[in-house]
């Protein structure tokens, strides 16, 4: 693939396509007519997932309007209470928050929620941005269904820049108004397949929906981009393993497409996939370039090992990455993540600064160099030299991202 071929496709990609949405549709049919480019058919394949339009979403504070958005997913009414800010989640901390609206900081994770919840919380505020920004942006937030288990209060997100004010005034007396419908609709992965000479088969992944305010150039057009890239140089290679490109919808909403597609597979499917070989945010014009394994330690080394073979700088460890290798290695897949992570100062994810200003071609040709390089060793081995067995530490992980166990601190 040309450096000219890549910027192309980072071009013509270039818009908000959050998944559910009708973006996120046109961003998948481009994809498989790509593919079909390249001489190999891809299928549209929809999963349902929760939606929500919102009608109005208010907050005040001692009678002062906030510009605010309503989170999806959290219901419908109205609410009034004091403000309590949380920045710790000690016992005292959580205490004070009882009949009270809860500002928190950061993402409002599967604990933090819960401790708010049973701790009696009546609703939440979170706020996003950056107190050094010019903007005033809001990122569309959703409670999760998976966060919220039906157990839905009131929220909103608002600018860090407002909360910032409510909180060097005192916080105070807030109302939130949140008006919604929540209904079922359709998230779409793209599935397309290179048969090898053998039924085993090695997964190549990589999510191409966005988040709200984002072009999603970097997070994760890149990685969208790089199996697009790994497919054209497989489409006529004849590989020993079978190899399958799967470009997942609705990751930024909780890796809703790769667990929709783990979830589709029988047994006998899943054991006879060997890897999965996910890239998330490649190509940016700074920063380290990394590989997470959620395997046996070997395979770590191995790629630290490779990368002084082939004379490309990376770093490999043993651990969980936040993205769509994670429900594969929680049905027992070896699974790797690559990318290539940018210091917050060069290129950043989730807002609307992620666009290919922050994308290097050249970059991309070389990361993309490197992984084509490791996927033939992995696509041609005689069998594939990855242990398939989870080491009970990395499960152990995998059940503290997936919220089945609470990790002490």
């Amino acid at each position: 693939m040309t450096q000219d071929n890549i910027m192309r496709l980072f071009r013509e990609t270039a818009y908000v396509r959050t998944g559910g949405s009708a973006a996120e549709l046109r961003a998948a049919e481009y994809i498989a007519a790509e593919c079909q480019k390249l001489g190999v058919g891809a299928k549209i394949v929809p999963f349902e997932v929760d939606m929500a339009k919102i009608k109005r979403a208010e907050l005040s504070v001692n009678g002062k309007k906030i510009p605010c958005k309503g989170y999806f997913l959290c219901g419908s009414g109205e609410v009034e209470a004091e403000i309590c800010y949380i920045p710790n989640t000690d016992g005292f901390s959580l205490a004070e928050c009882r009949g009270k609206i809860a500002m928190i900081d950061g993402y409002l994770g599967y604990w933090v929620y819960h401790d708010i919840l049973e701790n009696g919380a009546v609703g939440f505020i979170t706020y996003d941005g950056d107190a050094n920004y010019v903007d005033r942006d809001i990122d569309q937030r959703e409670l999760r269904s998976y966060v919220s288990e039906g157990k839905k209060i009131l929220g909103v997100n608002i600018n860090v820049k407002d909360a910032i004010e409510i909180i060097n005034n005192g916080g105070g007396a807030a109302k939130i108004t949140v008006e919604q419908d929540e209904f079922k609709g359709e998230s779409r992965n793209v599935v397309a397949e290179i048969k090898g000479t053998t039924d085993r088969v090695i997964v190549f992944t990589a999510h191409y929906d966005s988040t709200s305010l984002s072009q999603g150039a970097y997070d994760n057009m890149s990685g969208s981009v790089g199996i697009l890239a790994a497919l054209e140089h497989f489409a006529k290679a004849n590989p020993r393993h079978t190899l399958r490109f799967i470009w997942c919808g609705s990751e930024e909403r909780g890796l809703l497409g790769s667990k929709a597609y783990t979830a589709s597979l029988s047994e006998e499917e899943l054991s006879r996939i060997d890897l999965n070989i996910n890239l998330d945010m490649i190509g940016s014009a700074m920063g380290k370039f990394i590989a997470c394994c959620t395997s046996e330690d070997k395979l770590a080394h191995y790629i630290e090992y490779m990368g002084k073979e082939v004379g490309f700088g990376i770093s490999a460890s043993c651990g969980v990455y936040s993205s769509d290798s994670t429900p594969f290695a929680d049905k027992g897949v070896p699974s790797l993540s690559f990318a290539r992570l940018a210091p917050h100062n060069t290129a950043t994810i989730h807002n609307s600064y992620d666009t290919l200003d922050v994308i290097s071609a050249e970059q991309m040709i070389k990361d993309i160099g490197f992984i084509n390089a490791f996927a033939e060793r992995m696509a041609n081995a005689g069998v594939c030299p990855v242990n398939r067995e989870m080491p009970d530490e990395m499960k152990k992980k995998l059940d503290y991202y997936l919220f089945r166990e609470r990790e002490k601190k």
